[in-house]
């Protein structure tokens, strides 16, 4: 079972920078996925047995520390973090970068903004059929929409645990030679649809609130709950119980 004592997490954000080339899945860890992976045997074999796996959660850095676990983070490191690095990246070379996930509206957007922050970037998107499992058809034409386009960087954003554990089943079938990112609520602060927290509510370690704060109905769940469920599980996780 998934212990965060034990996790490889990268820990800082100027490893990024040291990552090897070619065909690399990078997923994202925080308190919500941790929570799901613990229910979930596939969504935690996809974040471990992935290549790089990234903080973005300020309570995952700091139970590392409490926890005297194998990683020590100095800092999250934000799936926005892990995007703009290998955007800025790939635009000074100059290449292809895909967006699976999202809807078509969200695409265009996405496509527009990159074409005037990213200009050396060719933009591809496929938005995948909005429904909570995918047919093994809509599997295969996405593998085929990928593998057609060979991006040189290939963003996934379902949310997770979807996107995780779709990139984890498919990834054999994906000849591809890039870093693949699922990113999830990336697609949207990109496209401007949603709005990330003000920058002293991420230094506080407290986007988290913000975004609650926010919407409220839709995140009460998950960070009201969810973080008490955390919180649980770390004390286990601790102590032995």
């Amino acid at each position: 079972m998934i212990c965060i004592k034990n996790l490889n997490l990268l820990c800082s954000r100027s490893e990024l920078a040291n990552l090897p080339e070619g065909k690399l899945l990078i997923n994202t860890i925080n308190a919500f996925s941790y929570n799901n992976a613990r229910k979930d045997v596939l969504f935690e074999e996809a974040l471990l047995k992935g290549d790089v796996l990234i903080p973005d959660g300020i309570s995952i850095v700091r139970v590392c520390k409490w926890l005297n676990a194998k990683s020590q983070p100095k800092q999250r490191i934000a799936g926005w973090d892990l995007f703009i690095f290998e955007m800025q990246k790939l635009n000074k070379k100059c290449g292809k970068v895909m967006f699976l996930g999202s809807s078509e509206k969200v695409l265009k957007l996405i496509r527009e903004k990159a074409a005037l922050v990213y200009p050396n970037l060719e933009v591809v998107t496929y938005s995948p059929p909005y429904k909570p499992q995918f047919t093994v058809e809509d599997d295969l034409n996405m593998v085929k929409a990928i593998n057609d386009a060979n991006p040189d960087l290939l963003w996934i954003g379902m949310t997770a645990p979807k996107q995780e554990k779709w990139t984890y089943a498919n990834w054999d079938r994906l000849n591809i030679h890039c870093h693949v990112g699922t990113v999830g609520a990336v697609f949207d602060f990109f496209a401007g649809t949603y709005k990330r927290a003000p920058l002293i509510w991420q230094k506080l370690g407290l986007e988290w609130l913000y975004r609650l704060l926010a919407e409220p109905r839709r995140m009460w769940r998950r960070y009201i709950i969810g973080n008490a469920e955390f919180l649980s599980l770390v004390f286990r996780e601790k102590f032995g119980i």
